[in-house]
This record gives structure tokens, C-alpha cells and sequence, in this order.
């Protein structure tokens, strides 16, 4: 009789102990990408520990903005703690070399970075990956509308040598020639350079009306001082890599009058009452500088909370297929995150499928200029 109840205590506790969803994180908080890593680390503080009446565990590594790491780190995630979903990485190179660990792993993942080519082409592998920053296509588009707009004839482009650098050129490149815009330049330089010299020297022989920076976080500055350094007066572009507080400290008076496309989030304070973004986003500021104080927010920690709502609307339908800690749960997590639907968030508005495992449309993206060493939307 002992040893049955015994048994059965034992089977509950295991049980209890299934119930616990573990959430693996491999982000970038130190090394080049720390400007974006250190938001989406404060922000994994702020996701809930309870979805669904089940407790979620964190388990949050630092891959130092390096590919080797962040794939370590997510093998760690899936074999030794167990996770049932990795969010991460950071960056699109390092969120590109996870893809295969985490298909072999059958574990989903969401991406915290913008490479397209992280969910597309879509596939066996990419089937388990998701991501919660737009495409490179979207805001290309974004960018392209404006510059037409503003009689811009020709341009030039330099972006990082990495995943993200060549994403960018690619998608921008299309829409640009068909746009009928003329690109002059297209050249390349490494997160920790120093110098980019001998690459604006060659943007500015070709003469172009404006300049496309194809960079994130802090090294994306890099080009944009050199530029004004060397007098460049045409209009300067930057992606939505670098929305955040630090690339205006670091850019400082250089980023007067940049233009970027950008989430919703990063200027919620001035969108009409209507956007339908808007109270998500603001839900997000608030609950961010309630703890880091006022202007501490960023886009990139946004990204991350974005995947902590995916996550919790996600996680009711699995737990009706599988229970944590098993096969069948990740399985079911995977699909009923490609099942999301209206889902409003601090970036825009998934609605994701089979096909797409980003969802966004264009309520995800606005742009915005710097004015006065402040972020400024373009109504």
C-alpha cells in the first residue's frame, strides 16, 4: 500500500514537474550587438511567468554577438535544459545559424532578428522558425516610396559584410530598379570596424543623392559620421537596425535629418489615436520604463516582447495536444504559432500561416526622421 502511494506521489510530482514551460534564450548582450541585445534582456524580465495557469521558466544565455555561440547555446537550450521553445537570436546571422540546431531539435523558435532569409524560403527546417522584426522587403518598400517621392534619383549603398548587409542590398536593390532609381555604389564593412574611409571615399566619386546604411545598433554610425565628415550634403538612409536611443547617442549630431523606416513602437507617442498598433505598443513603453525609467525604451526590445505575446497566445492550444516537456507540445506549439490570427502587438499586427511565419503587414511599419536628436515620425 505504501509503495503505491509512493508511486503515485511520484507520478504527480513528475507530472508537476512536466507542467513547467521552459523557455530557452540565446541573445547578444555583449559584443557589436549589445546595443540590441541588452533591451531584449531587460524585456525577457518583463514576460509572464504564468500562461495558461502553467509556470514558464526563462533560461537566458549570452551569445556575445558571435555565430558559434548563439548555435552553442541553443544546442545547450534543447539538450540539456530541455526547452520547449528558443527565442533568439539578436542578430540575422547568428538567428540564420540556428535554424538547422533548432529543426533537428524539433523545438520552435522565434527570431528576434530581420533577415527575410530566416523564414524564407519557406521549407522543412524553416517550418520551426518564426520571427517577430519585419522584412527587409517591407521596409525597403518604405524607404523607396520616400525617395521617389523626394526626387531622388540615384543612390549608393553601405551595409554590414554579414547576413544582414547583403539581406538588405538584395531587397532594397529590386524594389530600388524597379522603382527606376540608379544605384552608384555598393560596398561593404565589418560590425567592429573602425574605419570606413576607403569605402565613403568610393560612395562620394560616384555622387549620389543619397546614401542607404545597411547596418544595426551602434556600428551602424560608423559610415553616417564618415559621410558628414567628409561633407556629404544628400540625404542619408538607415534601416530599422538602428531605432534605438543608443545609435542617436553614439551618431549624435551626425543623424540630423536621418531618415528610417521603423515598428510603430519606437514613435507610439505620436500616432494618431487610431492606429491600430498603438494601445499594444503603449502597453509595452509603459511596462519598459515603468522599470528602466522614462526614454529608456527601444524597437529592438520590443522585438523581444513581441515574442513573448506570440508565445502566450500560442501556448493555450498547445497544452490542449501535448504537455510540456514532451515532443508532442513543441510540435503543437509550432502550429498553433503559425495559427496566430489578429494579434496586436507592439510592432504591427500578426497573421501568420503555413507560408508565413512573420504575418506583418504595412500597420507594421511607419518612418521617421531624426529632428533635433529626437526620433520624429513622418506623418
Amino acid at each position: 500500500m505504501k509503495k503505491t502511494l509512493l508511486a503515485a506521489l511520484l507520478t504527480a510530482m513528475a507530472a508537476g514537474a512536466q507542467a513547467e514551460i521552459n523557455v530557452g534564450v540565446t541573445l547578444s548582450a555583449t559584443g557589436p550587438a549589445a546595443s540590441l541585445g541588452i533591451p531584449e534582456k531587460n524585456t525577457i524580465d518583463l514576460m509572464p511567468k504564468m500562461i495558461a495557469g502553467q509556470k514558464v521558466n526563462y533560461i537566458v544565455l549570452d551569445d556575445a554577438s558571435d555565430t558559434t555561440t548563439a548555435v552553442k547555446n541553443t544546442k545547450k537550450l534543447i539538450s540539456e535544459h530541455k526547452v520547449d521553445v528558443v527565442i533568439g537570436s539578436t542578430t540575422s546571422p547568428n538567428s540564420l545559424a540556428m535554424i538547422d540546431v533548432v529543426a533537428e531539435g524539433e523545438t520552435p523558435m522565434i527570431s528576434m532578428a530581420a533577415a527575410a532569409r530566416i523564414v524564407e524560403p519557406m521549407d522543412e527546417k524553416r517550418k520551426w522558425v518564426f520571427k517577430t522584426p519585419q522584412n527587409d522587403a517591407q521596409m525597403s518598400t518604405a524607404l523607396v516610396e520616400h525617395m521617389t517621392s523626394n526626387n531622388i534619383k540615384t543612390v549608393a549603398y553601405i551595409g554590414f559584410s554579414d547576413a544582414y548587409g547583403e539581406g538588405w542590398w538584395n531587397e532594397f536593390a529590386k524594389i530600388a530598379q524597379a522603382r527606376k532609381l540608379t544605384l552608384v555604389a555598393n560596398e561593404r564593412f565589418n560590425r567592429a570596424d573602425t574605419t570606413v574611409t576607403g569605402q565613403i571615399l568610393k560612395i562620394l566619386s560616384a555622387k549620389p543623392d543619397a546614401v542607404l546604411i545597411g547596418g544595426a545598433g551602434t556600428p551602424a554610425a560608423l559610415p553616417q559620421k564618415s559621410l558628414k565628415e567628409k561633407g556629404y550634403k544628400g540625404v542619408i538612409y538607415q534601416t530599422h537596425g538602428v531605432a534605438n536611443n543608443d545609435f542617436l547617442r553614439v551618431c549624435g549630431k551626425d543623424c540630423e535629418g536621418t531618415v528610417l523606416p521603423s515598428g510603430p513602437v519606437l514613435v507610439v507617442a505620436q500616432l494618431p489615436a487610431d492606429n491600430p498598433v498603438k494601445k499594444s505598443a503603449q502597453e509595452y513603453v509603459s511596462k519598459y520604463e515603468a522599470a528602466h525609467g522614462k526614454g529608456s525604451v527601444s524597437t529592438f526590445g520590443a522585438h523581444a516582447w513581441d515574442a513573448g505575446l506570440l508565445l502566450a497566445n500560442a501556448v493555450p492550444g498547445a497544452l490542449k495536444k501535448g504537455q510540456p516537456g514532451t515532443r508532442e507540445f513543441r510540435a503543437a506549439l509550432r502550429e498553433s504559432l503559425e495559427q496566430t490570427k489578429n494579434l496586436s502587438a507592439a510592432h504591427g499586427v500578426f497573421n501568420m500561416s503555413a507560408q508565413d511565419h512573420l504575418g506583418f503587414d504595412q500597420r507594421a511599419r511607419v518612418l521617421v526622421t531624426v529632428k533635433q536628436g529626437a526620433w520624429t515620425f513622418i506623418k
